[in-house]
């Protein structure tokens, strides 16, 4: 979160300035690429170097001081980075966010979401999808999971987590039947925290957004007194690797697409007990 609002208080005075990121890029001997990193939270940032941006962007004296202070945060080490090895590339920025996060919303078109998988039905799926992977990884994977679970019962803010699929997941039998049938009990137990609501959308719905939209996920952060809003961001995994949004228009189009899944969708309650009963 430092890098994300250091890099978007640093974009707003270069796009005050007039200035495009080749022309700062020149002014400050970088690379385009790099101008491009800070900007999107993508990476840690020096004192030194926010001065000379600020200076390149004729920042008024009494800003300079905050972000050079913003900085020196932007360095500190999430508990995630612990698990460099079996983090896909750019999504430690996801982890990161979804850590300071308040609530997140979102449509899964395929799996039960990762924040409300068993660890049964998380190594079943890791070693399907990652078949030459080792014992080791798949292990270290599930851990991972497991760890960002805890933010459901999180104390004094458990994280609120908003989730819509459709009824096909949970005809699933992925590990197996056991494993299915463990997944959506633990389902219906989850679905009690008064954080979790999760809605499937019926086999045979008429058309709705998430046919267009595919899976994504809206993060939306806590207010700070003392701090600027931090705008939410729409978090949608591509083939290629993960893509982020966070301008205004695009989250008020996922937004509305949401809306519009969620109203074709009934709480998941009310089909789990045909789900159980759904042969293998």
């Amino acid at each position: 979160m430092p890098r994300r609002r250091l890099g978007r208080s640093l974009r707003d005075l270069r796009t005050r300035a007039r200035m495009t990121t080749r022309t700062a890029a020149r002014h400050l001997e970088w690379s385009e690429a790099k101008i491009w990193r800070i900007e999107t939270g993508q990476t840690s940032l020096r004192s030194l170097d926010v001065e000379a941006m600020c200076k390149v962007y004729g920042a008024p004296a009494e800003v300079v001081g905050p972000l050079a202070a913003l900085a020196k945060e932007t360095k500190a080490r999430g508990w995630w980075t612990a698990y460099t090895d079996v983090v896909s590339e750019g999504f430690d920025i996801y982890i990161g966010l979804e850590e300071a996060a308040r609530q997140v919303t979102g449509y899964e078109t395929d799996l039960v979401p990762g924040l409300l998988q068993t660890e049964a039905y998380t190594r079943a799926l890791l070693r399907a999808a990652r078949p030459s992977a080792s014992d080791n990884e798949i292990e270290r994977r599930v851990e991972l999971r497991r760890t960002r679970q805890l933010l459901l019962t999180r104390p004094g803010a458990p994280l609120r987590v908003d989730a819509v699929i459709p009824e096909s997941v949970l005809r699933h039998r992925i590990g197996g039947e056991q494993v299915a049938t463990e997944q959506l009990e633990h389902l219906r137990r989850l679905c009690e925290l008064p954080t979790v609501r999760l809605r499937v959308v019926p086999e045979g719905a008429d058309f709705h957004a998430g046919m267009e939209t595919g899976g994504f996920s809206i993060l939306e952060f806590p207010s700070e007194a003392s701090a600027e809003p931090e705008p939410p961001v729409i978090y949608v995994e591509s083939f290629t690797g993960p893509v982020y949004l966070d301008k205004e228009a695009e989250f008020a189009r996922y937004r509305a697409a949401f809306g519009n899944i969620a109203a074709a969708a009934v709480d998941v309650r009310e089909v789990l007990d045909g789900a159980v009963a759904a042969p293998a």
